[in-house]
């Protein structure tokens, strides 16, 4: 019998396209990710709320759309006191805490703000272990786009800097994370935000991850190594959780923060060509589009002791439906916070075929909207209209053939954005 208060645990990869896992369709062999996505239900019409990582996060961890969050563009690094989540906005790990009682925890990726009121402790985290920019060097924990000359070391526990040279982050990220499962697993309810940096430039990967992928081009070859090392780090966590006897009571949850990364600086080597390492599918865009291939992500959901596996679910679904999802499963009331998303279980238990709404995007002066199976982008001053149903790479804009489909979702678009300020 699952425990009516389940376990949390929210996995964020960093930069993951959709095409980067196998049970999503990849040549790279993810075997527990998707032994999580057998174990419960693989979402293949999940949707991030931005197509990149700060915004992103902010709406994981709030249920709010980025512009409720404080949170809508990319935040600075790692130098200097960078506002982020605004005060008084509360994660999902704060709410579980205020009204049920569990211990939660950060590890990994925050990237939410590096001020004295916008780390993770002033936002609903017992405890913390990880960094607070955007990336930084696998090795070394060294911050250094902001300045190359003068990099700034950004690895914390509890807001003392911690030292860790020559250890794989993606490896410390994990060694964390089952140290908690541990120790916490039979102390009543806890809630985990596990926040990887892989596969995120810069492209750094242990020499036995790369010898997995030899006959890889050297873009795919590193991307591979990368997502298949914090793959083995998701199976060391599951492993745990079975340890502790605690599977069936814990609810887990994974996705991608934004689509694949196209920017040169991937390569590290000086190249000012795009970087192709990881895979969209068959989506259209990257990381920064609001196509579907910067905004729908890989994702999946499992809780032995209350949702049926092996199920796919088809419905256009967001990663700020999270938040009310879970606080409701819990017991917690997910209203008193204001949120965007919706309560997704019936859609996700087979009860309900779908979320009757639009949902939309803001990056910059792009957005867009999704309705059903239309969707409106307006993305570089050109706007297309989509049929997603008929044609989900988005290759063919029937705006013209469907003049008052692109009219009745551009004043949807446009009553939305107003409610932005500017």
């Amino acid at each position: 019998m699952a425990s009516a208060r389940p376990n949390v645990v929210v996995i964020m990869a960093d930069d993951l396209g959709y095409g980067d896992l196998s049970c999503m369709g990849s040549e790279f062999r993810t075997p527990h990710l998707d032994r999580l996505a057998a174990s419960g239900v693989r979402l293949s019409t999940w949707y991030s709320n931005a197509p990149v990582c700060s915004p992103s996060r902010a709406s994981l961890l709030t249920g709010r759309y980025p512009h409720r969050t404080g949170v809508t563009h990319i935040l600075g690094g790692a130098r200097g006191a960078v506002p982020g989540l605004t005060p008084g906005v509360e994660t999902i790990a704060g709410a579980l805490r205020e009204q049920l009682g569990y211990r939660t925890a950060h590890v990994g990726k925050w990237h939410l703000g590096t001020d004295a009121g916008a780390r993770p402790d002033r936002h609903g985290f017992d405890h913390w272990f990880g960094f607070t920019a955007g990336c930084f060097d696998y090795y070394s924990h060294l911050f250094y786009y902001d300045d190359k000359l003068n990099p700034v070391h950004d690895l914390w526990e509890n807001d003392h800097e911690v030292y860790r040279n020559g250890e794989y982050a993606t490896d410390l990220f994990t060694d964390e994370a089952v140290r908690i499962i541990r120790d916490w697993g039979s102390d009543g309810p806890f809630c985990l935000y596990l926040g990887y940096n892989a596969p995120h430039y810069p492209m750094h990967a242990p020499a036995e991850y790369l010898d997995r992928f030899r006959d890889l081009p050297p873009d795919r070859r590193i991307m591979a190594a990368m997502v298949s090392c914090m793959d083995d780090g998701i199976g060391r966590i599951l492993d745990e959780l079975d340890r502790q006897g605690i599977t069936d009571d814990t609810c887990v949850f994974f996705m991608s923060d934004n689509g694949p990364s196209p920017e040169s600086r991937n390569w590290m080597d000086g190249r000012e060509d795009a970087y192709y390492g990881g895979s969209a599918g068959i989506f259209r865009g990257h990381k920064f589009s609001l196509y579907e291939g910067g905004i729908r992500v890989p994702a999946m959901i499992s809780w032995p002791g209350r949702l049926a596996g092996g199920r796919v679910v088809d419905a256009p679904l967001a990663a700020m439906d999270v938040y009310p999802t879970l606080l409701r499963l819990a017991g917690a009331d997910p209203d008193r916070y204001g949120c965007d998303g919706t309560d997704i279980w019936p859609v996700l238990t087979g009860e309900q075929d779908g979320i009757d709404r639009p949902i939309f995007w803001r990056h910059h002066v792009n957005a867009a909207v999704r309705e059903g199976d239309w969707k409106l982008v307006r993305e570089k001053d050109a706007e297309t209209l989509h049929n997603l149903a008929d044609d989900p790479s988005e290759q063919r804009d029937v705006s013209a053939d469907k003049p008052a489909v692109a009219e009745e979702l551009r004043n949807v678009l446009r009553d939305w954005e107003s409610g932005i300020p500017d």
